[in-house]
């Protein structure tokens, strides 16, 4: 049993004139998406971390109570999250799921670990990019490095929310949030990353994409296409002092014993839906090959459900038998909140 659908909370923007309007005043998932042109649309989590825990519980229990149509006292909970993120957020999340949902069980890991069990490797470096967080975690033989693990704030939500400036330089007034979810739309169906930004931009004359909004109304898209993405690359782009995602994987390998970095450039395996993004997989290959020494072989290994990678990767995981013993019971949680960080990986 699964359920897919975007974290995502909608609330009416306009009063109820008629006795026959829909009466719900909060909505989620799919139906925020469906009635997202009368709706104030909200992300309850910013760059990995939980804003809005009020709104992120309401979630949680439509994914009882409508996705899964399932009883929360009767599964046990895999929580996935980004590595580095702050330690309150795992606390306040188990708090949730043991007193309030009161699941029998409880577990959190890291995206890019579930990502490589989903791959069937035991060794390699997991770039993971998704909507707030893309980080890049080395393992090696099972064993991972926290010293070595990169992070940085920024990835798919960044690239919509330049896109959207980039379109509204070009007359395309794109600004609500309903109108934000449309500019996504755009960046999964068009951008793509350039191999050469600068000369693609200069030979780009009149290379254009017709897109066709919700109205019916053709817009032009040109440029935009490819420098939108770019910024995963240059993050000076939008005022960011983070390295670019080929500098974070490099970075993250060289912190790790000499003696290991052959194998984790030969096993650099994508993950997540801004990995998707058409040329992103030969644009890394090349950008990481001008920082690694000459003589390294390189392998980026792009799986083509890499979306859903963490995701299939937990469910490997929740089914070993091995892994029962890793559980914390809601005994244990009471006995010792902390257990949560202990029991973790």
């Amino acid at each position: 049993m699964a359920t897919e659908f975007d974290d995502v909370v909608g609330r009416p923007k306009h009063p109820r004139v008629m006795a026959g309007a829909i009466q719900d005043n909060l909505f989620i998932g799919r139906r925020a998406q469906e009635f997202r042109g009368l709706l104030k649309i909200k992300y309850p989590m910013e760059h990995g971390v939980v804003q809005d825990w009020d709104d992120m519980e309401r979630i949680w229990g439509w994914v009882y109570g409508e996705g899964l149509k399932a009883l929360s006292e009767e599964h046990p909970v895999l929580l996935t999250e980004a590595p580095l993120n702050p330690r309150q957020n795992r606390d306040i999340a188990a708090q949730i799921f043991f007193e309030t949902f009161n699941v029998p069980a409880f577990f959190t890991s890291v995206q890019a670990v579930l990502s490589l069990y989903s791959s069937g490797r035991t060794t390699g470096i997991v770039l993971d990019s998704g909507d707030g967080v893309t980080h890049a975690v080395p393992v090696f033989e099972g064993f991972s490095m926290p010293h070595a693990v990169r992070r940085i704030d920024l990835a798919g939500r960044d690239i919509t929310d330049h896109l959207q400036l980039l379109l509204r330089k070009s007359g395309h007034n794109l600004h609500t949030s309903a109108e934000k979810e449309v500019v996504r739309t755009i960046k999964e169906k068009t951008c793509y990353l350039a191999m050469n930004p600068i000369k693609e931009e200069k030979d780009q004359g009149g290379a254009w994409e017709e897109f066709r909004l919700p109205d019916g109304k053709v817009i032009q898209l040109g440029t935009e296409r490819f420098l939108a993405p770019e910024i995963l690359f240059n993050p000076e782009i939008v005022g960011q002092e983070y390295p670019g995602v080929h500098q974070v994987i490099v970075d993250s390998i060289n912190r790790t014993d000499l003696d290991l970095r052959k194998s984790l450039f030969s096993n650099i395996v994508l993950s997540g839906g801004s990995t998707l993004c058409t040329g992103f997989g030969d644009r890394l290959l090349t950008e990481v090959k001008k920082l690694a020494l000459k003589d390294v072989k390189l392998k980026i290994y792009a799986p083509p459900e890499r979306k859903y990678s963490t995701w299939i990767g937990g469910s490997i995981l929740a089914g070993l038998s091995t892994f029962k013993k890793m559980w914390v019971s809601a005994d244990e949680y009471k006995e010792d909140p902390d257990i949560i960080h202990k029991k973790a990986f």
